[in-house]
């Protein structure tokens, strides 16, 4: 599987210029000049934090603060609150790299509903997804699947709902990177700390398709499964990562709630996970998936970011 996706990937990136020439969607005819371009990798890694992680002030401010802390960009995760021209000028205004989008309304306006008009819905806030990342420099966009909720055919409702998207992904050279959450799907939300990943990397294979991958969160699944070990299984299906801490010790007043906390805080073994990431050879972005606030509380952040994944 790893040298099939690689090499499903490097033919379908070889066309994107081409198809991108002659696609219709307007935002195509961005001018991308004055968007700032992605940083050298500092180790093989880029550090980001979510937008909605800053506190505070205008968009171009709090697009700011992100820098001022060190990060690298930005994952941009209010994705339904712009258009793709307003993120594009910002970016354009403050310099800063947007790497990814997401809209949140997936978790209400889900691919694996029943009711066809919310997943038209869904379809459409992830098309705006694709337009805003393309719009500001990005190379992706954050999905959540759908949930259990939705029924047993509900994955299979959302793949045919994504590959409507997939051809604009293609042109616009996104890929379309689905998140492991606690949503019901690939796993057994009352099993063992022992599951495997192959559900979710066999949905992802099942698209068949390289502008469909993984944004592995590596801390989500720590309750339910070996980190380092779903790492390795998941190998090039994995885009990009997401980053918290979580605890299988910390416990509410009853003693039954596992939860998560700061990136170094819990009792994830990242020299495991670190180890793990080297062996697939992984490359790129990380977002920090913890609770914000000012510079000082990003910068914290990014340190503990890099404590984790760099030492």
């Amino acid at each position: 599987m790893r040298v099939k996706r690689r090499e499903l990937f490097a033919s379908a990136a070889a066309t994107v210029a081409a198809t991108a020439a002659c696609a219709d969607d307007a935002v195509t005819k961005r001018a991308t000049s004055s968007i700032a371009r992605e940083p050298e990798p500092k180790q093989g890694l880029l550090f980001s934090c979510k937008y909605t992680m800053t506190k505070g002030g205008s968009l171009d401010e709090r697009l700011a603060s992100a820098r001022e802390a060190g990060m690298d960009g930005v994952d941009f995760d209010d994705a339904a609150s712009v258009t793709p021209e307003q993120l594009r000028e910002a970016a354009d205004r403050t310099g800063v790299f947007i790497h990814n989008a997401i809209n949140h309304a997936h978790w209400g306006k889900t691919l694996t509903s029943p009711d066809d008009a919310v997943r038209a819905q869904g379809l459409a806030n992830l098309m705006h997804c694709i337009r805003v990342s393309h719009a500001a420099g990005g190379s992706g966009v954050l999905i959540v699947v759908g949930k259990a909720a939705d029924g047993p055919e509900g994955p299979a409702r959302a793949r045919e709902e994504i590959r409507k998207a997939i051809p604009l992904a293609a042109t616009l050279g996104q890929r379309i990177l689905f998140e492991n959450v606690w949503n019901g799907l690939f796993y057994q939300d009352d099993g063992p700390r022992t599951q495997s990943v192959t559900p979710f990397a066999d949905y992802i294979d099942s698209f068949e398709s390289p502008w469909v991958g993984a944004f592995f969160d590596l801390g989500n699944h720590a309750r339910y499964g070996d980190v380092a070990a779903w790492i390795r299984e998941l190998g090039p299906r994995i885009v990009k990562l997401d980053i918290k801490g979580y605890s299988n010790t910390k416990a509410d007043a009853e003693g039954k709630w596992k939860g998560f906390v700061d990136i170094t805080a819990g009792d994830i073994d990242w020299a495991a996970v670190r180890a793990a990431l080297a062996d697939i050879g992984f490359k790129g972005w990380v977002s920090a998936e913890v609770g914000g606030g000012d510079v000082a509380r990003l910068k914290t952040v990014l340190d503990q970011m890099k404590t984790a994944l760099l030492e």
